[in-house]
């Protein structure tokens, strides 16, 4: 069961003493975040709106949505992150699962035995690492757990963002993920080309992401070399607060056209196959919003990430583009 920090909530609420405020957090966890809602309304009566739109991260809090309805303070829940909230009368609230890990994490102890591991998570399950660890360790596995960065504490990842796996890749012969998400699972795998497991609670299961991580990443990489033969190209700019990339649009936009390339800008707050259908005369796009949005979706023409537009470069200059996804950071 997801465990909202409401005490946090409640007491930002009496010191700033806002007319009315907005709350929102990820999908799996929106049920949750209505009941704090409605608590929050009987508790102080002010209007708390749900902001209902998707919010997959500190890149995308939806904040112009809390401005443009008046409200005074905005809390976002289940993004913890190792900083102080990025703008003004935005508030991250954190948000624990606080399902058990024992038997799951008992169960891959065979498999791993005489390995070192780096162990890794999410926001949800920071709380259990310590945990983990010691059952792992207990069992004759090495456990390292890499060295948070920017704004991610350690052992945390995001989907995008992996610096606490990728400082130890060197290290480590595989990845655990502590969750039920393959989308942060197959990222690890992808960025350090190394063996990565999930240890599902939900489900008591131990999985490994490495073939499905490699068959997005053999998805991502026929969309370059089909991008390499386009002559017209989209340069799509994310309006969404954290994904506002201008400079390197500006940048590919600049490269492409050095090699002959057609280029028009465009913004979109998201960037979904229905809407690029409505562009004309564009042969294959380039987004620099969230390099997921590229990986994980069905295009019917090839739209590139930054690191897949930066390996496009170099395939039109007849460079090499091994190891192209295996950064610590997609942007």
């Amino acid at each position: 069961m997801i465990i909202i920090d409401e005490e946090r909530i409640f007491r930002e609420i009496e010191e700033k003493k806002p007319a009315s405020i907005s709350i929102n957090g990820p999908d799996g966890i929106l049920p949750q975040v209505q009941e704090t809602a409605v608590k929050i309304s009987k508790k102080f009566g002010i209007p708390a709106y749900v902001l209902a739109d998707t919010t997959w991260g500190t890149c995308d809090l939806n904040s112009l949505g809390s401005k443009v309805l008046g409200a005074g303070i905005q809390f976002n829940v289940g993004h913890t992150i190792n900083m102080e909230s990025p703008e003004k009368n935005l508030v991250l609230i954190d948000a624990f699962d606080d399902v058990e890990f024992d038997s799951v994490a008992k169960k891959c102890t065979e498999m791993l035995k005489g390995k070192t591991i780096s162990l890794v998570t999410d926001s949800q399950h920071l709380h259990q690492m310590d945990k983990v660890e010691k059952i792992l360790t207990d069992s004759g596995i090495i456990v390292k757990v890499g060295k948070g960065k920017g704004q991610l504490n350690d052992g945390q990842v995001f989907g995008c963002e992996f610096y606490p796996a990728s400082l130890l890749k060197k290290e480590v012969d595989a990845y655990v993920f502590l969750g039920q998400s393959n989308f942060h699972a197959a990222g690890i795998a992808l960025s350090t080309n190394l063996p990565t497991y999930v240890l599902d609670p939900y489900f008591n299961e131990v999985r490994e992401v490495t073939e499905f991580a490699q068959k997005l990443k053999k998805k991502a990489t026929l969309a370059i070399y089909k991008a390499a033969e386009a002559k017209s190209f989209g340069v799509i700019v994310g309006l969404k607060e954290g994904q506002l990339s201008k400079v390197f649009a500006l940048k590919i936009k600049k490269e492409l056209e050095k090699e002959g390339k057609e280029v028009q800008l465009f913004a979109l707050t998201d960037i979904t196959n229905d809407r690029l259908q409505n562009l004309k005369g564009i042969d294959a796009f380039i987004q620099v919003a969230c390099p997921r949005i590229s990986t994980d979706n069905q295009f019917s023409k090839p739209v590139l990430s930054t690191p897949q537009a930066n390996a496009l470069l170099k395939i039109l200059r007849y460079e090499s583009i091994d190891e192209y996804l295996e950064l610590p950071h997609w942007l």
